[in-house]
């Protein structure tokens, strides 16, 4: 089916405006960027949703996960309005859950290490990471360990390290953690939730 002059003439008459206004100077990019929401929108009803939560607080806000059904990758976040305790809004940390998808081309996805001083990232393995922690962790304690206060009472502690807890840990597990950084001499231990 053709054109009808009417028609020819709507688009003709929009293309010549487009390029009038953009040849003095007009920013057409927010025009640019409706055009690109609204194919979006067009995604979003025929893309497959998935129902998940945020982790980043102790609030855990509703998310609604739309993937491409062809590829199955995520294209779009966005709260659930259903959510009993969100409704469906989100903190900037959760509105940013999408930079965490494989969507993210500059995602981490290997330990990188620059050496104190060096201008280059190198990359290094998970055990390698996990070895120098522990290495630096102990030499901190081992270094700043308090046997006795000034008043001579026995005391066994470190204030060189401090501990944060998640606020997503339950009961049982704040309990194990907490035991295991007093059981290393840290007096300094706080938790997520009460910040």
């Amino acid at each position: 089916m053709g054109v009808t002059r009417r028609e020819f003439l709507f688009i003709s008459g929009a293309m010549g405006a487009g390029v009038a206004l953009s040849s003095l100077g007009v920013d057409m990019r927010p025009v640019l960027a409706f055009a690109e929401e609204l194919s979006k929108i067009d995604m979003i009803k025929s893309a497959k949703h998935t129902y998940s939560l945020c982790y980043y607080c102790s609030v855990t806000c509703g998310l609604i996960c739309s993937a491409d059904p062809k590829t199955g990758k995520i294209f779009n976040i966005e709260g659930d309005p259903d959510h009993p305790i969100s409704e469906g809004s989100l903190c900037a940390k959760g509105a940013a859950n999408l930079q965490m998808s494989a969507r993210n081309e500059h995602r981490l996805t290997k330990v990188l290490y620059r050496k104190p001083g060096g201008d280059k990232w190198e990359p290094k393995t998970l055990d390698w990471a996990l070895t120098e922690i522990a290495m630096k962790i102990k030499a901190t304690r081992d270094n700043n360990f308090i046997v006795k206060n000034a008043k001579g009472q026995v005391v066994n502690r470190t204030e060189a390290l401090a501990h944060m807890g998640s606020s997503k840990l339950d009961n049982e597990e704040c309990w194990l953690v907490t035991t295991m950084m007093r059981a290393l001499g840290l007096v300094q231990i706080d938790h997520q939730a009460r910040v």
